[in-house]
This record gives C-alpha cells, sequence and structure tokens, in this order.
C-alpha cells in the first residue's frame, strides 16, 4: 500500500533533464574506463591516469557537444520510445566519428604527437559499449516502472460486444493498455456463422451463451464491463443490447464516433462509458429541407422563448436555412446573452440577428416589436413549464402562456404573419394541472383564429413530451444527485413520461411548420414511454455504482399537479397521417373565437383581482377536460365529478 501510495503520489512528477544529462556523463565516463581496460586486458598498470584522464575529457567534451546538439537528455525516460533510441544513436555515433576523425586528423594528417590521441580501438570499443549502456539504461527504467504500476492494477474482465474488425481494435488496444489491466474474456456476435470460433485466441459466444457461461456464475456481476465495439450501429441496436446488461448491474461502454477516428483508429481513452441520452435517442430523423427552406430562406422569422432549451435550439437550426433576419425574444438577458455569443461564429453573412428582451405578456411592447421587425413567420415557444411551479402561481401561469400567447397571436394576425407556430405539451391533454391547462388553452385559443374569415396567417400548434437535456428535466438532476452520492428521488414507481432529444424535436417542429396550412395540431411519434425508476437504476448502472450498495433511490410521491403517465391525444381525439413517418395530425375539438375571446377576457379580469381559485375555475370551465391531481384545487372538480356521475 505504501508503494502504491508513494507511485499515485509522484506518478506526474518527472526527472529533471539535468539529473539525466548527469547519469549519462556517468555512463560515458564507465563505459570509457571498461573500453581502456579490454583494450589493455586488465593490465591496471600500463594505465597512465594523466593520459587517460586528458583522453576522457578529449571524448567527453564531444559527447556533450552531440548530446545538446540532438537533445537526447530531454526525454521522459519512463516513456522512452525507438525516437528516444535513434537520437542516442545519432548522438554517440556522431561523437565517436568526431572523436576518430580529430585524432586522426592531428596524428596522421597534421603529424602533431599529443596525449589527447585517443587510440580507434578504444574508440570502437567504448562506442558500442556507451551505445548500449545509454539505450538499455533507459528502456530498463521504463520497464521496472512499468512493472511497479501494472503490480498495482486491478484487472477488469471484459466482453467485447462484435468480433469484426472494430472488435479486433479494441482487443488489441486493452491489450497493449499500459495503464489500466484488461482481461479480454470473450468476444459476442450476432453472426451465427462465428459462434464457437476463436479469434486471436478468444472464443466468440452468441449473447445467451455469454451471459449464462461468463456472467451468471459471478457473484453480483462485479468487476466486468461490456465494450459495444461495431463500428455504425443503430440507436434501436444499441438500446436493445444496453438494455440487456444494464438490467444486470453490468458497465456498458461504446468506441467513439466515427468521424473522430485517426486514421481509421482510436485511443483506449476514447472508449467510454455509454450516456443514458445515447439509450434514449432514436435513429435521425429525415426532414424535407427543401420544404423547410422554401418558408424560411430569406425570410425574417421571430422565435419568442428563443434563449430557452427549445427556442434555442430551434435559433440554431434556422441558421442552416438562410433567413434573413432572426428575431430572438426573451425575457432572460443572461441566456440571451450567452447564446448570442455562442451563435456568432455561426451566422451566414445574409443573415442579420436581433435580440430582443421583451415579456410576451406585455402588449404595448410587443406591438411595437411586431412594428418595427415585421416577421413572415412566428415560432412561438415563450412559456412557462414546471408542473409544480406553475401550481403554485397560477396567475404567472396564466399571463404568460395564455395572455401572452393570445397577445402574440393577435399581433401576428394584424401584422400580417403568415405562419404562427405554437410548441405546445403533452401535459395539454387531459390536463391535471395548472400549466397542461393553460398550454391547452393557449391551444384552443390560437387554433380558434383560424375559423376567422379574411386573416392571412396560418395557425399551428406542436405537441410533444419531454425533451432530454432541457433546463429542469429529469435527467440533469438524476446526473447531479449521483454526483452528490444520492439518493436519487422518484415521485412514484410507476410514473412513466415520453422522451425525444432537443434537436430532434426542434426538427419536427420546424418540419410541422412548414407543412401545417393553419388549423392543424400536430402530435410527435413519441416511441415509447420509460418508466422513470428503470431510467435511474440505469443512470446507476452507468455511472459504474451499485443500486442499493453504493446509492439508493427514494420515492416521494407525486408532486402537485403531477400525472403518473402522459397522453398526446385525449378521449375525444384521433389522429390523421402526415406525409412524414414521426409526425400525425390530431383531429381537435376547438371552440369558436367568439367563445375564446370572451374566455380570455374574463381571465384577464381575474388577472387584475388577483384570485388564484377564480383564476383556475375559469381554467376549468373552459377546459372541461381538465381535472386537478394532487393539488389544492381538486375541491373545484366536485361540480364536474357529480355531473359526470349523473
Amino acid at each position: 500500500m505504501a508503494t502504491q501510495n508513494l507511485l499515485s503520489r509522484y506518478s506526474n512528477r518527472f526527472v529533471s533533464r539535468w539529473l539525466i544529462l548527469a547519469v549519462d556523463i556517468a555512463i560515458v565516463l564507465f563505459s570509457f574506463a571498461i573500453a581502456t581496460l579490454l583494450r589493455l586486458n586488465f593490465n591496471i598498470q600500463l594505465i597512465d591516469a594523466v593520459i587517460l584522464k586528458k583522453h576522457f575529457f578529449f571524448l567527453l567534451y564531444i559527447r556533450l557537444g552531440c548530446f545538446f546538439y540532438f537533445r537526447s537528455y530531454t526525454g521522459i525516460i519512463r516513456h522512452s520510445s525507438i525516437e528516444d533510441a535513434i537520437l542516442i544513436f545519432k548522438a554517440i555515433t556522431l561523437s565517436s566519428f568526431l572523436a576518430g576523425f580529430a585524432s586522426y586528423t592531428i596524428r596522421y594528417v597534421m603529424e602533431i604527437e599529443t596525449s589527447y590521441f585517443v587510440p580507434f580501438s578504444i574508440l570502437l570499443i567504448d562506442y558500442f559499449i556507451c551505445l548500449f549502456l545509454m539505450i538499455s539504461s533507459r528502456f530498463l527504467v521504463k520497464a521496472v516502472y512499468e512493472s511497479l504500476v501494472s503490480s498495482f492494477k486491478i484487472t477488469t474482465d471484459v466482453l467485447i460486444y462484435g468480433a469484426g474488425y472494430s472488435g479486433l481494435i479494441t482487443k488489441n488496444l486493452l491489450q497493449n493498455d499500459n495503464f489500466k489491466s484488461y482481461n479480454i474474456i470473450g468476444f459476442i456476435d450476432d453472426n451465427p456463422s462465428l459462434i464457437d470460433k476463436t479469434i486471436e485466441g478468444i472464443r466468440v459466444y452468441s449473447q445467451q451463451d455469454a451471459i449464462n457461461k461468463l456472467l451468471n456464475r459471478r457473484p453480483d456481476y462485479e468487476n466486468v464491463e461490456v465494450i459495444v465495439a461495431i463500428k455504425k450501429i443503430s440507436s434501436f441496436a444499441k438500446r436493445r443490447i444496453s438494455d440487456v446488461f444494464l438490467e444486470k448491474g453490468i458497465v456498458v461502454k461504446a468506441l467513439p464516433p466515427v468521424e473522430k477516428w485517426v486514421g481509421g483508429e482510436f485511443s483506449v481513452n476514447q472508449i467510454h462509458n455509454i450516456r443514458i441520452e445515447d439509450l434514449l435517442e432514436r435513429d435521425s430523423i429525415k426532414t424535407d429541407d427543401k420544404l423547410i427552406a422554401k418558408d424560411i430562406a430569406g425570410k425574417v422569422i421571430m422565435v419568442t422563448g428563443g434563449a430557452g432549451s427549445i427556442g434555442s435550439e430551434i435559433v440554431r437550426q434556422l441558421l442552416k436555412y438562410y433567413p434573413s433576419k432572426i428575431i430572438i425574444l426573451d425575457q432572460a438577458e443572461s441566456a440571451l446573452y450567452d447564446l448570442e455569443f455562442e451563435i456568432k461564429k455561426n451566422i451566414p453573412n445574409n443573415t442579420a440577428v436581433q435580440i430582443v428582451i421583451a415579456n410576451v405578456s406585455d402588449r404595448s411592447r410587443m406591438k411595437r416589436v411586431f412594428r418595427s421587425t415585421k416577421p413572415h413567420m412566428v415560432f412561438h415557444a415563450a412559456a412557462y413549464k414546471h408542473v409544480p411551479l406553475m401550481e403554485n402561481n397560477p396567475y404567472e401561469a396564466t399571463k404568460v402562456n395564455v395572455i401572452g400567447t393570445k397577445i402574440v397571436a393577435d399581433l401576428s394576425v394584424e401584422f400580417g404573419v403568415a405562419k404562427f407556430v405554437m410548441v405546445s405539451t403533452d401535459k395539454a391533454v387531459n390536463p391535471t394541472n395548472v400549466m397542461g391547462a393553460t398550454k391547452r388553452m393557449a391551444e384552443m385559443y390560437t387554433q380558434s383564429l383560424n375559423n376567422i374569415g379574411g386573416i392571412g396567417t396560418k395557425f399551428i400548434a406542436t405537441r410533444f413530451g419531454n425533451v432530454l437535456g432541457s433546463n429542469g428535466s429529469v435527467i440533469p438532476i438524476f446526473k447531479k444527485q449521483i454526483e452528490n452520492g444520492g439518493p436519487l428521488t422518484v415521485t412514484h414507481p410507476d410514473i412513466t413520461r415520453y422522451f425525444m432529444t432537443i434537436p430532434e424535436a426542434c426538427q419536427l417542429v420546424m418540419e410541422a411548420g412548414t407543412m401545417g396550412q393553419g388549423g392543424e395540431v400536430f402530435v410527435f411519434d413519441m416511441g415509447e414511454s420509460v418508466k422513470i425508476v428503470d431510467l435511474a437504476k440505469k443512470m446507476i448502472t452507468l455511472s459504474g455504482l451499485r443500486l442499493d450498495k453504493d446509492i439508493r433511490i427514494e420515492f416521494s410521491g407525486l408532486r402537485p399537479g403531477e400525472k403518473l403517465y402522459e397522453e398526446l391525444l385525449n378521449n375525444n381525439e384521433n389522429t390523421l397521417s402526415t406525409h412524414h413517418p414521426k409526425i400525425m395530425r390530431a383531429k381537435v375539438i376547438t371552440p369558436s373565437h367568439a367563445v375564446m375571446e370572451i374566455a380570455t377576457d374574463e381571465l384577464e379580469r381575474l388577472l387584475y383581482e388577483g384570485n388564484n381559485k377564480d383564476l383556475v375555475s375559469q381554467i376549468k370551465s373552459i377546459v372541461p377536460e381538465y381535472l386537478s391531481n394532487n393539488s389544492i384545487y381538486e375541491e373545484l372538480d366536485f361540480p364536474k365529478v357529480d355531473s359526470i356521475i349523473k
């Protein structure tokens, strides 16, 4: 343990190059002495100390000059390589040649009798001894260091999933790693023709055989990991393979993306734990770029909530379609500044970007913005989205999510915006909380505008579930809890959610926005819902920790307004297909604009009075499917429930 601590303490410290030079000088002295003794058959009486001293310093000065010229003493000894050996070879060879040439010139060309003449036989013997000692001493130190380090390595057993070219590269990299010890216990491959064969002495197993013969015999599957070594693998295949091993608490790793390989290869350091985001993402979406560019290129585009998770990604993607101008509108000053700094280098020459700090619920401010910018298209992503916070703050939820949307929508009509695309949420379906109900009401208001004759603006809404990595989402929270040692808090053992990556969601928003002709509520294919407790377990395993041994999961209970599961359609809605396989059109029931106008006017009056229960009661009267869950507003649902029972 003491030796291990010593190695750990000094592993990042290196020997001074002057000390290395001093050792090299000592080797020069030793090799010259041995060469002289060999030349004189070890007859010490024949040695003249004065002449020997002159011979040594004559050779030493020449050797030092070559050492300084080739800088052979500047390498890190523990990492000595063939390149270092070549430098030493050059320095010793040149210095021996110069010493011999100088001796020959002085003695036979200039015919000067001098005691500095070094016999050629001594120089030749010294050359081989000195060259051998200097090179071997470096590699001896390297070997001792690696031996000490390897004696304290913890050996990790590895299964490599994929017996192809990438699998072989992975095997060779791991076996040649100097800092960690790996034991390759087998390959796994889905190709039946490879099963039970050996590749470079390592057996290939089917997935089930590997589990039964190699893994199930281990207590708690300790000290083993699986590396998925398939060069091009679909998201579905990666998820299928990973799920099998993660359920057993086995760490799963992956190779770096192909574009990060150098010369067809990669390094051990690039092999990384699979991220939870990798397991939730789907295969890449194909969008109709020509259709999107037709609506975007050369146009003025406004993005409200432009500094948020969704809004900022919409801005990033808009830049690819060369709009004439993008108005990024948000009330978050710092987030706007960060976004502006980030995208500055990616703004095309023919695209202008205008940053606007404004609140969408400020009618006069928004009118001035519309009048000065005159947008052709609006992506409305500004909203409050956190369910528990909005349950406690219905005033702000109503003011921004409903009235703010109404203001932006009305101004879009007034200033002749061609398309208004609203970013909605699956929480607007059969809402059980204030946030979802206000978003549903915003949907209803914007859709009602499509029923007014003579309006040129097309109103479109898009619904999707949770996005990975957005502000306040569950994955960043779990990561912080793991970093802090736990516990991971899950509200309920059975709670499920849909997930989608931010870029994927924004691609679909833009595709739906451009295909919409007005009046549509587009619903995205969110894939399968995910149990949050399973998500937490996978994140624990991916972090190299063991559930209930290193870290725990605690159930905190459903938060106010929270659902066990989310829906993309309510009971009275169904869908129609579109030309995009991941986008469906929901057939929704929308009240007339006159009804919505009266309802929103009443909400504005109630906002002025500031009574939360009256606000929520008014919203419930407009959104009949809104039934509160685990909330103080459940008491307002009793009349609804009674009417349903009757």
